[in-house]
């Protein structure tokens, strides 16, 4: 079955959420809407994409995300549709989508051509992308994309060794995903290196470490404690791997 997921680093607040949903429900009001997250890493697309490529493997196949984390919205950027493995991706053309295109084995793109009678300059989350996303999911996009071929991600990392977002509980997602060849290493961030451990209950109250989360990515984590305060980290916070020499 269809169902429409939103992405956004809008907030958990405010009216953007309830105005694109609105617009979701008048055009394809039988289509499920699932609220993902609104917290993504604010304005920017790099770090969020990193984060949107990893939480989609929850989802199955026909899933439409729209997805809008765009600093540059009223600028030159495209707005595009991807489709990959099976799944839709609505938003801007500004790397949001990119890291999705570079991990699956089928990518293509088109781009939206339709043009609405109203559109804000500040909110194509509303006006452009939520009308694309429902027609989409009720077969009635015709005509209103063009595919394009694209040549240019060679160099978009398929991994990426930063911080990209903190939890609820503080721990602090990368954009790493999760390798066997990087059991038993230390982790290097910050000043601080962390051990390896599989659960929460394996180190010490208090203690850092670092594990492979739920969505398969590397995760730095403090026992009963918030990793970005003990460990001082921030979004984009490069990371690095050694080998363990014992102690």
């Amino acid at each position: 079955m269809t169902s429409i997921v939103l992405f956004t680093d809008f907030g958990p607040s405010g009216p953007y959420i309830g105005q694109m949903e609105s617009v979701l429900r008048l055009t394809a009001p039988n289509v499920p809407v699932i609220h993902l997250l609104s917290n993504a890493p604010t304005a920017d697309p790099r770090l969020s994409s990193y984060l949107l490529a990893a939480l989609r493997h929850s989802f199955p196949v026909n899933s439409i995300f729209l997805a809008v984390v765009d600093p540059g919205v009223g600028g030159d950027r495209r707005a595009v549709v991807l489709y990959a493995d099976g799944q839709t991706f609505v938003g801007p053309d500004n790397g949001l989508l990119n890291t999705v295109a570079v991990q699956v084995q089928d990518a293509q793109w088109s781009e939206i051509i339709w043009k609405p009678e109203q559109c804000s300059m500040s909110f194509h989350g509303r006006d452009l992308f939520a009308p694309i996303a429902a027609k989409l999911a009720i077969d009635a996009a015709d005509n209103l994309l063009q595919p394009f071929d694209r040549n240019d991600l060679s160099i978009w990392p398929v991994d990426l060794a930063e911080v990209i977002y903190f939890d609820f509980y503080g721990n602090a997602m990368t954009g790493l995903r999760y390798r066997e060849g990087l059991a038993g290493k230390i982790l290097n961030i910050n000043g601080f290196a962390l051990k390896q451990a599989d659960t929460f209950g394996a180190v010490a109250e208090q203690q850092a470490f670092w594990y492979k989360n739920s969505s398969g990515l590397i995760e730095i984590a403090v026992n009963k404690g918030r990793s970005e305060q003990q460990l001082a980290l921030k979004l984009g916070m490069q990371l690095s791997f050694q080998l363990f020499n014992g102690g």
